[in-house]
């Protein structure tokens, strides 16, 4: 038979090898399995295997059957024709590319002619029993022909084909059910507030395919329990049906119930092959599918090599390595398993998270290494996700390291790993630093939110600045951002212990705009801010306006009363005051009392002084240890020797609380009182401490001693 006459015999095939000739599908690069050397003749009929081409009629109808189509859902024939038609468009594309490398000399019609050959005896075994027969055809065996039979090298190259083919369309109908999944709703609002708390860049994309693949798996898991019921239900609607046949008339083929045939009607029929009227001849569309292929590259994310063999076993090993057996060791594992494994980034990540649950402690230092790799293809995000794991177990060192290396590279944290640093800075009290990273959140375009903001603000408060915190405070209200009240109570209490009045009646005046009432605790901030101030007078009038608000007076805010007087030494007002509270039923507590032990022992009335002592004893507490400081005061200028050098023990082993107007004020007592030597001594503490001297110590301390000095 001539080449012409076999191409006229397979005119119905002459527009799907046009079509296939630039076939827009692409796929991986196979081995080529060359055909034998006798097929370049114009027929076949020389080769034959029977057992061979037996196997491919049954499993590739068991393959299609299984991959392409969903069992049970074979519903009308456009489907199954609509599968067919991409799985011949495939395969005529694929095999082109092997009959070419095959014979590189011939022509373009010898090509053409050898995949009709081909063609046409895959189509005659698909279409033996129709499409459905083919499906379920997984024990079938056919006999092809004496004219139509191919080498057994051939068959296994149809064979390959049909199965790289197979698995393609499986891998596309994969990537479109994804891309369903990547738009529903549970995956964008999950995306939508991993946004919202700072998550940007390559972590929120892999994150979200995550979040698809694992709705992807639940429904598919659901979908597999939905085929297992219909098809468990088939199964015994099926027995009831034999039951009714083994009853009724023998001869009876298929039942019959109310003249309804009960059974599924079979395909029959040649296969239908359409191209929807679109020429795919043009060669646009090759370059089409290629820019296509590249953007599923990226947005699909590829899946680590299968670990097996030795790779397996060093594997294991990195995992079960133990901390103290050195880093010599860990090194050696790494580079043998680079050499096996020739790893890629997936494969990097899957070793890492494989680390993260089965050994922490190692976790760190492969990750540390693994930076350093080109295969692992380094990002900045990769940095940021190893900072934010320091910085969550307080490794501050470690941070500093892993920020230094990003900085030698050139690379900026991002906003997750910026907002982690700030609060470790501001928990450190490092502020310097902390304000380096609000810098990058706000150059990065990063809206701070409450919690960046209070720790800022928090760190200020603790480094006794709170005019910076109150600027980030109206900075907040500029940006609709609104404090809390924990924010603006811990500038009021800054404030109030600076005695910056202004600053404290400010921060009271926005707490009452932002819809926070005054209480007791705020009323009594102010009444401090007042006394340590130094202005009695002003105290007294909130004293008296947080009465009218209907607060009772505690003990605390009492005290800071008294403060009050008690720096411009109104003693008669303190007096006034606190008979007035007793009437009241106002009873002092430990506040009170120290405040007025501290005012006694500046008047040097020891007797008084004492006796309060004992009040503060009756309530069954120990005194404060401020009241150490006054009484050493009082008892150094009255030269009462053996109990100033008592109370001095009790200052000197709570030195650390001491602060620097405590020191001037114990050295000047001791100086007073003629115990040099032991103002010396405390002088040299006061330095150790931190503290420098006043010019007026210094002065007193030149100045010879105008008592005589105590023998012991």
């Amino acid at each position: 038979m001539s080449w012409r006459t076999l191409f006229s015999r397979h005119k119905k095939l002459t527009p799907f090898l046009q079509f296939s000739q630039n076939a827009p599908f692409r796929s991986s690069i196979f081995h080529p399995l060359p055909f034998p050397p006798s097929t370049a003749t114009a027929t076949s009929r020389n080769f034959h295997s029977s057992r061979v081409t037996a196997q491919l009629g049954a499993q590739l109808g068991s393959q299609l059957r299984n991959s392409l189509v969903p069992s049970g859902s074979i519903a009308d024939e456009e489907d199954a024709d609509g599968t067919m038609n991409e799985f011949l468009s495939r395969f005529v594309w694929m095999m082109r590319k092997k009959v070419r490398e095959s014979y590189p000399d011939s022509d373009k019609g010898t090509v053409d002619t050898m995949l009709l050959v081909i063609v046409e005896r895959v189509v005659s075994e698909l279409e033996k029993g129709g499409f459905d027969g083919v499906l379920g055809a997984a024990t079938a065996t056919f006999r092809p022909g004496d004219n139509g039979d191919f080498s057994e090298d051939l068959w296994r190259t149809v064979w390959e084909v049909s199965n790289n083919v197979i698995e393609g369309m499986n891998k596309e109908r994969k990537k479109e059910k994804m891309k369903g999944f990547l738009q529903c709703d549970e995956v964008k609002q999950m995306c939508r507030f991993a946004g919202e708390v700072g998550i940007r860049g390559d972590l929120l994309r892999e994150l979200r395919f995550k979040w698809a693949r694992e709705k992807m798996e639940e429904h598919e898991f659901y979908e597999g329990l939905e085929c297992m019921r219909k098809e468990a239900e088939a199964e015994e609607h099926e027995e009831e049906e034999q039951g009714g046949t083994e009853h009724g008339d023998a001869g009876v083929g298929v039942a019959e119930e109310g003249g309804k045939v009960v059974g599924l009607p079979k395909r029959k029929g040649k296969i239908r092959y359409k191209i929807y009227g679109l020429d795919l001849s043009d060669p646009k569309w090759a370059r089409v599918a290629d820019r296509i292929h590249e953007a599923g590259e990226v947005m699909w994310p590829k899946e680590a090599k299968p670990i097996t063999g030795k790779s397996k076993i060093v594997t294991e090993n990195i995992l079960k390595l133990k901390e103290e057996e050195g880093s010599d060791e860990l090194l050696r594992l790494l580079a043998e398993w680079v050499e096996l494994l020739q790893p890629s980034r997936v494969d990097w990540k899957s070793l890492l998270d494989g680390l993260k649950q089965q050994n922490p402690p190692l976790y760190y230092k492969v990750a540390e290494i693994v930076l350093t790799e080109d295969s692992f293809q380094t990002t900045i995000s990769d940095y940021c996700r190893l900072i934010d794991a320091y910085a969550k177990e307080n490794r501050f060192e470690d941070v500093e390291r892993m920020v230094k290396k990003m900085n030698e590279k050139g690379m900026v944290p991002d906003a997750s790993a910026a907002t982690e640093l700030l609060h470790m800075y501001c928990k450190a009290g490092n502020l310097e630093r902390a304000k380096q990273a609000f810098e990058i959140l706000k150059a990065q375009g990063f809206q701070p939110n409450v919690k960046v903001y209070t720790a800022l603000i928090m760190a200020y408060v603790n480094s006794n600045d709170p005019a910076k915190g109150e600027y980030l405070l109206r900075e907040m209200d500029t940006k609709d951002v609104k404090p809390t009240k924990e924010i603006y109570m811990a500038l009021l209490r800054a404030f109030s212990k600076r005695g910056e009045v202004t600053g404290a009646e400010r921060i009271s005046t926005m707490m009452q705009f932002a819809g926070f009432q005054q209480t007791k605790e705020t009323c009594t901030l102010l009444v401090e801010a007042h006394a340590n101030a130094g202005n009695p007078d002003a105290a007294r009038r909130n004293f008296d306006y947080m009465k009218n608000l209907g607060h009772k007076p505690d003990d605390r805010c009492t005290a800071s009363m008294i403060v009050a007087y008690e720096k411009k030494n109104l003693l008669d007002k303190a007096l006034e005051l606190l008979l007035k509270l007793e009437k009241d039923g106002f009873v002092p507590g430990v506040a009170t009392y120290s405040v007025l032990v501290d005012w006694m022992s500046r008047l040097l009335l020891v007797d008084e002084a004492e006796h309060l002592l004992g009040k503060i004893a009756q309530q069954g507490e120990a005194p404060p240890f401020k009241v150490q400081v006054s009484l050493c005061d009082m008892y150094a200028r009255a030269g009462n020797e053996k109990k100033a050098l008592q109370a001095l023990g009790a200052v000197e082993a709570r030195k650390d609380e001491l602060e620097h107007a405590d020191f001037e004020r114990i050295i000047q007592s001791l100086l007073a009182g003629g115990f040099e030597q032991d103002a010396r001594r405390m002088c040299g503490i006061m330095e150790a401490q931190g503290f420098a001297l006043s010019e007026s110590l210094r002065m007193a301390l030149l100045k010879p001693s105008r008592k005589f000095p105590k023998f012991r």
